[in-house]
């Protein structure tokens, strides 16, 4: 499913929507360069899910914990670079977890994803620094 947001607003909106047909244990991998919206897109998410926390960027802690109907773990894997630095984040803990799994820079560990990950892809479109081009792939939601 592809979406045209043209606000930060409009993105939340729609991860709002998405977080309302989510289940426990989801993973969520996004797609999309810096600045692109994964973060704003997070908000949303965890707005969806009764969750009053601010969202921040986990980019120093690598993952953040968010409490609200269910946990989402909202990660950064920028700065992972091979399978030993993943090991050490104890991300592969969180899989097995009943909580929502946020993923931004989900390339750097596209092997370590489960099989119905939910992937979603966030472009900047050239004509518009507010517009994005947001698509929602994987199992049907």
């Amino acid at each position: 499913m592809k979406f045209i947001s043209r606000s930060v607003k409009q993105t939340e909106e729609l991860a709002f929507k998405l977080a309302k047909r989510l289940n426990r244990g989801d993973c969520i991998a996004y797609r999309g360069g810096l600045g692109a919206g994964k973060t704003a897109f997070t908000r949303g998410l965890a707005k969806g899910l009764g969750i009053e926390d601010d969202v921040m960027s986990p980019t120093f802690s690598l993952v953040n914990q968010y409490e609200g109907d269910v946990i989402l773990y909202h990660f950064d894997m920028y700065r992972i670079e091979n399978e030993d630095d993943l090991y050490m984040t104890g991300f592969f803990d969180y899989l097995d977890s009943d909580g929502i799994l946020a993923i931004e820079w989900s390339e750097n560990i596209q092997s370590a994803l489960p099989e119905d990950t939910i992937y979603v892809t966030i472009e900047k479109m050239d004509n518009d620094a507010n517009t994005r081009q947001i698509t929602i792939q994987g199992r049907e939601i």
